[in-house]
């Protein structure tokens, strides 16, 4: 069993604690509000690592959710994915999944305290994972914990004179394990339904979706959204406990997963829609402006 180093954060105003691991793609394990796991284990780190089954908090990069195909354009430069290959998985259709850096050890601390981390993956250096995206970059994370709320800032910074699309998005799993899951309430902000087919990928359909306040009850979701406000609050609560996502700057899209076969729920930040890097509709951090996106995680 491989072994990796923890960084654990610590909140000087509270109980609550966040671990988040360089060494296994910065890949956020656990957000413990005194004594109890908030962030679903599923089948745990390893997993993660040699699989690429989804824990805690994980970063979907360069790509989040699904690609309808394995070939992709951006201005004049052609990509060819090549499943198994430069960080390629596919889902059971055999759709390209979640991006290139599952597990990754190439991330690089460069700040670590008992509040905040920070953290620096040099893609532009890495030829395998140019193969699949080809756009030299840094790519920055930095964490903190501060005041019950959890920040995580993600910085794309271009290294040529080729600007980077940005696509990406984070996954985390939520999860109030001392409270039945029928009865959690959850809310969500007012924004835009994507309708998705059997193998969930954007149909082109969508519709309007108001802002909700709801019991969860049997209900279960994997909907995708876009038009998501600068600012926007998701939240799940129950037994006293309250744990919002704030959408902050940068993630206009998101995913709600909530199985009924699992007791968590997922409001998945993204920097762009499901397919974008096919379809188009992404912003790009350009040489000289880097692409910049926020979210926080308050436990209330």
């Amino acid at each position: 069993m491989t072994e990796f180093e923890p960084c654990t954060l610590a909140d000087p105003s509270s109980d609550l604690t966040a671990t988040f691991v360089p060494g296994a793609g910065m890949i956020g394990t656990s957000l413990s509000d005194g004594g109890v796991e908030l962030l679903g284990q599923r089948r745990g780190l390893q997993a993660y690592v040699l699989d690429h089954k989804t824990m805690g908090i994980p970063l979907l990069y360069p790509w989040a959710n699904r690609l309808s195909g394995k070939e992709f354009r951006v201005g004049d430069t052609e990509v060819a994915l090549t499943p198994g290959s430069g960080g390629v998985h596919t889902d059971e259709h055999g759709a390209p999944i979640h991006g290139t850096l599952a597990g990754d050890p190439g991330w690089r601390v460069i700040k670590r305290s008992a509040t905040a981390l920070a953290a620096e993956l040099d893609f532009g250096s890495r030829p395998e994972l140019l193969a699949s995206f080809p756009f030299p970059h840094r790519l920055s994370m930095a964490v903190s914990l501060a005041d019950r709320t959890l920040t995580v800032r993600t910085t794309v910074t271009a290294s040529t004179g080729t600007a980077v699309p940005l696509c990406f998005g984070f996954h985390p799993y939520l999860q109030l394990p001392d409270v039945a899951r029928a009865d959690w309430r959850i809310e969500t902000p007012a924004m835009r339904h994507v309708g998705l087919d059997e193998r969930a990928l954007p149909t082109g359909e969508t519709s309007e979706w108001p802002q909700t306040s709801d019991v969860l009850g049997e209900q279960a979701f994997d909907d995708g959204f876009d038009e998501v406000p600068a600012g926007a609050v998701f939240a799940v609560s129950g037994g006293g406990r309250r744990i919002e996502v704030h959408f902050e700057q940068g993630y206009p899209a998101a995913q709600i997963y909530a199985p009924t076969t699992e007791d968590v729920i997922c409001f998945e930040p993204m920097a762009a829609p499901t397919d974008a890097l096919r379809r188009g509709g992404y912003r790009m951090a350009r040489p000289g402006e880097p692409g910049v996106a926020q979210f926080s995680i308050r436990v209330r």
